[in-house]
């Protein structure tokens, strides 16, 4: 026999040897979220970084060049031994020379590398781990990102360093399309890379949708090529807390490289104070008796300077974001400012909306949406606005958030033919125990009394992370694990994810996989990860 296939055997032995002598060694606890269908046999491959290998299958229409499928082969493999070092397998080669190859081959039906996850985009693959080899199949590199997360996830180590995947057969598709996270960056900056670790652990938990909400009432930090007085004036601070075009670009390719799509929100007419501090005549002067009081109100919807200003700032959106979807905001607008402005009220009379301010907002809303249609866009808006106007005479998605019975609102828009976004059951800016992840788990969004027709007009759902309590210094712990809760509800099979108790060992252990790549994820109870948070 010759030397290198005497160390081979030895290699093998050795691996053999493990797996008998270490039989309480921890196996891999699963997959987060649930795949649709996952099999698992005791079987496993002892796996080493020196032999193990990412390609592209003879039959798939992406192969190498694909920049999305490219970089994520490198980035996985750092994922899957996280440990490696050329110094570290130089002594495990010189100790038990090479093992057995694995290689991981991955087929794509459609190119696509160049291009943008969008609403339409088919996410699913099929995953069969055998000896030596693991078979990845999706229609789309989207499709192939998701597989390669749940193959990271099956790879685990035992107390010897040694790792191990076991014979699977995984095949798995979301269950909704749209699966938000929502971070704002108004009411407190959040730096670049807190942005980017969020999308980093967004696709960890195949969350696919970051709704950034850009900007609100206490700071404007879009740095507008058109308006660029908006973030001069309207930043918490204009150099150091702003996003530039550089940045927006950055945070949209990490995003798109993730399978991610951006959607961001610019909220009209409330929310907009920051807005007038650099575009002078857009707010609505408010006025004490027949004088202005020297405050301002929403966006002032009776001047035709306003409309104007709109359709450049959405034009710009457009241009920057290549996403179909614009957020338009629409919610919690106070009506008393335009009742108390002369002009409004004149404005009211002339367009026969007598004392009805719901009616002002909707005229405002629906010009802007009409705006985003012309641009090819598809407006999503928070539920206040089809509250205000139930028939509505354009196609809009409606963003549901308000607590109470929002499955009783999700059954309203539904049944008016609108798509809905469920967000009210996963706000997580609110300091609640880690503990309560549960409750995130537990959300139901189908149930609602309606036809099938209706529900599945339920595109999906989003996690919220509001910004009055949050800044980049517990971003990451009030975030994580809590919304790999909401992930899996929106993901998996909700006949087999009923139970919170079952879904708890791998939530655990999923928190400690978060933990080993870099994402401060709060504990879930009492106990230790193998492997502790160890900076960042």
């Amino acid at each position: 026999m010759s030397r290198s296939g005497s160390h081979s055997h030895r290699v093998r032995w050795w691996c053999l040897i493990v797996a008998v002598v270490a039989v309480w060694v921890q196996q891999v606890e699963g997959v987060w979220p649930l795949p649709q269908q996952l099999h698992q046999s005791a079987d496993r491959d002892c796996l080493s970084p020196q032999r193990f290998s990412f390609t592209y299958g003879r039959d798939s229409a992406a192969q190498t060049g694909c920049s999305v499928l490219d970089a994520a082969f490198k980035r996985y493999f750092s994922i899957i031994f996280p440990d490696f070092t050329t110094l570290s397998e130089n002594v495990l080669q010189y100790m038990w020379s090479e093992p057995q190859p694995f290689v991981v081959s991955v087929s794509v039906k459609t190119r696509g590398c160049d291009g943008y996850p969008d609403e339409d985009s088919d996410e699913s693959y099929t995953l069969s781990v055998s000896e030596g080899q693991a078979v990845l199949r999706s229609v789309s590199v989207w499709g192939a990102l998701r597989g390669l997360e749940s193959l990271s996830q099956l790879v685990y180590q035992d107390d010897y360093g040694t790792y191990f995947i076991n014979k699977t057969e995984i095949v798995d598709f979301p269950r909704f399309a749209f699966r938000g996270l929502l971070l704002d960056t108004s009411r407190h900056y959040l730096p670049l890379y807190a942005i980017l670790k969020t999308l980093d652990a967004m696709a960890y938990s195949k969350l696919n949708v970051f709704h950034w909400h850009i900007v609100d009432d206490p700071s404007f930090p879009y740095q507008s090529r058109t308006f660029p007085d908006l973030s001069n004036k309207g930043a918490f601070h204009p150099f150091t807390h702003i996003y530039t075009q550089s940045d927006v670009i950055r945070v949209i390719e990490h995003a798109r490289m993730r399978g991610i799509r951006v959607v961001p929100e610019f909220d009209s007419p409330g929310h907009t104070q920051s807005w007038g501090k650099g575009q002078p005549g857009l707010l609505t002067p408010c006025y004490k008796g027949s004088v202005p009081s020297g405050s301002f109100g929403p966006v002032d919807p009776t001047v035709d300077t306003t409309y104007k200003f709109m359709a450049s700032l959405l034009k710009e959106v457009k241009f920057v974001f290549p996403d179909s979807y614009v957020h338009l905001g629409g919610d919690e607008v106070s009506f008393a400012c335009w009742q108390s402005n002369p002009n409004v009220r004149k404005f009211m009379e002339k367009m026969g909306f007598g004392k009805d301010f719901t009616k002002l907002e909707s005229f405002y809303m629906e010009s802007i949406m009409n705006m985003t249609a012309a641009l090819n866009k598809t407006s999503i808006v928070w539920q206040d606005v089809f509250d205000y106007h139930e028939r509505p005479r354009s196609k809009y998605v409606v963003e549901v958030w308000k607590q109470g019975c929002y499955l009783c609102k999700m059954r309203r828009v539904t049944k008016a033919g609108l798509k809905v976004i469920l967000a009210a059951p996963f706000y997580l800016d609110l300091p609640i125990p880690t503990h309560s992840w549960a409750r995130y788990y537990n959300v139901r969004p189908l149930a609602f009394r309606g036809t099938d027709e209706q529900k599945k007009l339920v595109i999906g759902g989003e996690v919220a992370m509001w910004g009055e309590y949050v800044d980049a210094t517990n971003l990451s712990p009030r975030l994580w694990p809590r919304a790999c809760a909401a992930a899996e509800r929106l993901w998996s099979n909700e006949e087999k994810t009923l139970n919170a108790d079952l879904a708890f060992p791998r939530l655990k252990e999923f928190r400690c996989e978060l933990l080993r790549r870099g994402i401060q994820a709060e504990p879930l109870f009492v106990g230790h990860c193998r492997h502790e948070y160890d900076g960042l």
